[in-house]
């Protein structure tokens, strides 16, 4: 599925100060990614704060993103929960248009690993559409291990993994024994290159949305070989992105977002805007990748 190759962008939800979604900053984020070189776009993910939207705000999300890019990006959806038949019943009201749902791991509930082959078999059969797994231990609770996914993976439908267990042992064993066009995707940007390097096949980014023109040049340059420009790329973003992670996702990536102009920093409950330590350090280093 090389629709998936390379730097996708989970992103961010903008909103105004009264909370209500800020579509024309929406629209020009998607236009940012598109000439920034992203090579595609995933909407509601967690980045895009998800669990605050209802239905309609998510639709009128995805609708807004389909008509900006036009066709000119592949477009993934997010789509998970930890109630498998109600994801299921989801996954019927995508519309046309989107080309794969990113799906995470089941969180709260804990299942077994037998659990989650269950859960992604159900839903591999509730769609036609290439399904992303998303394993982010940190925040589901429980780990999809290595084996599971391998037994996924060999579904028809199920085409990739997003790993964010930053267990590079776990990840690199799927890579060595994944089937022949199974996509291992990076879920944690700071080990995206080391992630290629080992045969990852690209990253969700977060930090993307604010920096999409390095970022996807450090990650088409590393899947060439070029690793001597990819490393550039790698350090020069390295201490933002640390930072943009400090005080959670995504408010340390719309302080960078504000900075360039593109959006507000507002999120709704109960995230909170960073600590004014933080933003100034983060206004600091945007201001240097940016210059």
């Amino acid at each position: 599925m090389n629709l998936f190759k390379g730097a996708g962008v989970a992103l961010v939800t903008p909103f105004n100060s009264d909370m209500s979604i800020d579509f024309p900053a929406l629209r020009r984020l998607v236009q940012e990614q598109i000439s920034g070189g992203t090579n595609y776009l995933v909407v509601q993910g967690t980045t895009g704060e998800s669990p605050t939207l209802n239905s309609e705000e998510k639709k009128q999300v995805l609708e807004t993103v389909m008509e900006v890019n036009n066709g000119t990006l592949p477009i993934v959806y997010g789509a998970g929960g930890n109630n498998t038949m109600e994801v299921a019943e989801a996954f019927k009201h995508i519309p046309k248009g989107v080309d794969g749902i990113l799906s995470v791991a089941p969180y709260y509930n804990k299942p077994t690993q037998a659990g989650y082959v269950a859960h992604y078999k159900a839903l591999a059969s509730a769609t036609d559409l290439p399904i992303i797994l998303y394993n982010v231990p940190g925040r589901t609770g429980s780990n999809v291990l290595a084996e599971t996914t391998l037994e996924l993976a060999e579904i028809k439908n199920i085409v990739a993994m997003k790993e964010a267990s930053g267990n590079m042992e776990q990840i690199m064993e799927i890579i060595r024994c994944r089937p022949e066009g199974f996509l291992v995707l990076s879920g944690d940007d700071a080990i995206t290159l080391p992630l290629i390097a080992a045969g990852a096949d690209g990253v969700i980014s977060v930090v993307a949305n604010s920096f999409p023109a390095h970022f996807s040049k450090m990650v088409s340059s590393a899947l060439k070989g070029d690793f001597e420009t990819a490393r550039k790329y790698h350090y020069d973003l390295m201490p933002v992105t640390k930072l943009l992670f400090a005080e959670g996702n995504p408010g340390g990536v719309k302080i960078a977002l504000e900075e360039l102009g593109w959006m507000k920093p507002f999120m709704r409950l109960p995230l909170v805007q960073v600590s004014d330590g933080l933003k100034a350090k983060i206004v600091a280093e945007t201001k240097k990748l940016t210059k």
